[in-house]
């Protein structure tokens, strides 16, 4: 017996110094990555001593004389903090994943290199103003900065698990042009209606015309739009979108199937699901205790780890360290910002204050071309054949002695997305003297969208991050090109106020909600909706602006917008609940709107189910159950399970 206790008490000795010589390198391969976040350090690059300290919950705040100071430091913390994101999105954004994680990203990375992110960016850096030029290079010289002679296991934990797995990859300097491209990432993961185009196009194949229009409802005419009706009374211009095409015949061979078999459902970074959606409000001093404007956002992006938000602090200061805005340092700032991009996207500083929701406006459209059956490199144009564009790009692909090469053909309206053929084959191949192959489509689908044209997006945050009033809030916004945002805005003067900027097509014919023909100019975009003719609201007669996804505004607006907006139930609720509350609004019941979980269409359905005969005791109990149900969507509610699924099965 004693033999067998000092068996026992040796392995056990020697599994307890097994974890521990385990959990010591486990801790050192992790604390490698661990940021110096006290004492001094003296990077290449700063112009004058900068400041950061970090609060008790670990949000650093920045104090510098000058901007490009300001920017240096944030993109120095961001790297700090969040390097391994920002290379992710990085990788993303240029269609390089596939050189990390071999061909199971490879349909991603042609995707992304077919609509061609990276290249574009190019063109905003190129085509910036100076101003905006000085800022995103002063970010990326503080981010280059914290990671120059870093290894990567020192850069990230999550680079330490690719070296011990072998997977090759290279810490390259970052560019302005990356901060660029995660502002393209931002407007795929937010904008358009591709999906929604491809959806409806799979359901005509399926069900025709007819079911597919009766099967998506219209917005009911009794839930709230976001500017109210007599906001925009005064406004006299003729709508110019035309109709859908009658004959639909020619959407008969056309294939949904993208490029690389990209499935644009999927969310590309930034977590996703059905339910995603927002709400920001923003409530006039007539309606609340302290008679000064309460201003909510609550931006509901995708769960991830880590956030996509970075809470962050950025404050000028003057020669004596005090926090003064300047000539030099216009800024005074507390927000959210993302971890590859200088400055604030969300939150306020001394003077304004203002937050995002998604407009989902309709942005993109499925151009419907047909091919020379002699040559699958040209495309008609008005009765003629033109010569597509072509671009090569190679794709390196973990564990592939050859990268992969695509072929990108781009017609007048843009890149093309759809894959050839019924059998779903990628080969953008090169003209031969080669017969086309039997399952080779004369059509193909081309991508019309405005976040593949050069934007301005970039200069709208710094603008809007040191706007002081009303005006220049709207001027920094005449920027904001895509994705297009319900912004709503407070200011220390008592003001509230909306305003949706954003490129917004004009169409000849159409609504794009289907793809539509391309080979005449039938339907053409003719411009975007100006500036001055979008939607807003400058202290409203009701007291206060909600939004939560639903259409901006009523039929009685002269251009179309979108037909893809949220139902209305969310923003039904936020109104009901202002509107409910006559004793005066406090920070606390604003808290309490954006926590509230009531669904609205349970009280809507759920009625229907007493009248119902039901023989089986459980399932009578059950609905019992919900008949008396509040409503409120809790996490541990067993009757918001129950109503989810009985939802699911309707």
């Amino acid at each position: 017996m004693a033999k067998r206790w000092k068996t026992l008490a040796i392995a056990l000795g020697v599994i307890a110094v097994i974890v521990l010589i385990v959990g010591a390198v486990w801790w050192r391969v992790k604390s490698q990555s661990f940021p110096k976040v006290n004492g001094t350090v003296t990077p290449d690059g700063l112009h004058d001593s900068v400041e950061i300290y970090r609060d008790s919950y670990g949000i650093p705040h920045i104090y510098a004389r000058t901007s490009d100071d300001l920017f240096f430091a944030e993109g120095y913390v961001h790297a700090q903090d969040r390097f391994w994101q920002m290379e992710f999105w990085r990788r993303i954004g240029q269609g390089r994943l596939s050189e990390m994680f071999g061909d199971a990203t490879l349909g991603t990375d042609i995707y992304l290199r077919t609509v061609g992110f990276a290249q574009i960016a190019q063109q905003e850096y190129d085509m910036a103003d100076d101003t905006s030029k000085a800022f995103l290079d002063a970010y990326s010289a503080g981010v280059n900065a914290y990671i120059k002679d870093r290894s990567g296991s020192q850069l990230a934990l999550e680079f330490s698990l690719l070296d011990l797995q072998g997977v090759p990859y290279e810490i390259e300097p970052w560019t302005p042009v990356n901060s660029l491209t995660w502002i393209k990432l931002m407007a795929q993961d937010l904008g358009g209606n591709m999906d929604d185009e491809l959806d409806r196009l799979n359901l005509i194949h399926s069900v025709g015309l007819q079911m597919t229009s009766d099967f998506i409802p219209a917005f009911r005419s009794d839930f709230p739009v976001i500017v109210p009706d007599e906001e925009i009374q005064n406004m006299d211009l003729p709508r110019t979108n035309g109709a859908n095409p009658a004959d639909t015949t020619y959407l008969a061979g056309v294939s949904t199937q993208l490029v690389g078999g990209f499935d644009p459902h999927q969310s590309l970074a930034f977590g996703g699901g059905e339910g995603i959606g927002s709400n920001d409000f923003v409530i006039s001093g007539d309606l609340t205790t302290t008679g000064m404007p309460l201003l909510a956002n609550d931006p509901h992006l995708g769960i991830q780890m880590p956030s996509i938000w970075y809470e962050i602090g950025l404050h000028c200061v003057n020669a004596a360290g005090e926090v003064a805005r300047s000539e030099d340092c216009p800024f005074e700032l507390r927000g959210f910002s993302f971890a590859g991009v200088p400055g604030i996207v969300l939150g306020h500083n001394d003077r304004i204050a203002w937050g995002f929701t998604n407009v989902n406006p309709d942005v993109q459209d499925l151009v419907v071309e047909r091919i020379n059956p002699e040559n699958p490199n040209q495309y008609e144009v008005n009765g003629e054949w033109v010569d597509m564009d072509i671009r090569r790009e190679e794709i390196k692909v973990s564990g592939q002695d050859e990268p992969t090469v695509i072929l990108v053909r781009s017609t007048r309206h843009g890149p093309v997305m759809s894959d050839r053929g019924s059998l779903g084959q990628y080969a953008n191949f090169e003209v031969t003297d080669q017969p086309l192959p039997d399952n080779y489509s004369l059509t193909v689908m081309a991508l019309r969208w405005t976040a593949l044209q050069p934007n301005r997006t970039y200069q709208a945050v710094w603008h809007l991050n040191s706007a002081a009033n009303w005006d220049e809030f709207r001027n920094a916004l005449t920027y904001f090109d895509a994705p297009s945002q319900n912004v709503v805005y407070a200011d220390v003067d008592g003001n509230i106020g909306y305003q949706m900027p954003g490129l917004v097509p004009i169409r000849a014919n159409g609504d794009g909600s289907l793809p539509v023909p391309g080979w005449n100019d039938d339907y053409e975009w003719t411009g975007f909706i100006p500036f001055d003719d979008l939607p807003r609201a400058f202290n409203p007669d009701q007291g206060y602006i909600a939004t939560a996804n639903q259409p901006v505004v009523s039929d009685i607006y002269p251009y179309f917008i979108s037909s893809e907006q949220d139902h209305g139930y969310r923003a039904e609720r936020i109104n009901e609940m202002i509107r409910a509350d006559t004793n005066g609004i406090s920070a606390e019941d604003v808290a309490a709107i954006q926590g509230d979980n009531l669904s609205i269409s349970s009280q809507e359905i759920i009625p229907y189910l007493e009248s119902l005969s039901l023989d089986d005791p459980a399932l009578a109990s059950a609905r019992d159950r919900l008949l008396t149900w509040n409503g409120q969507m809790h996490m541990d509610s067993p009757e918001a399970a129950l109503f989810a699924n009985v939802l699911l099965q309707l």
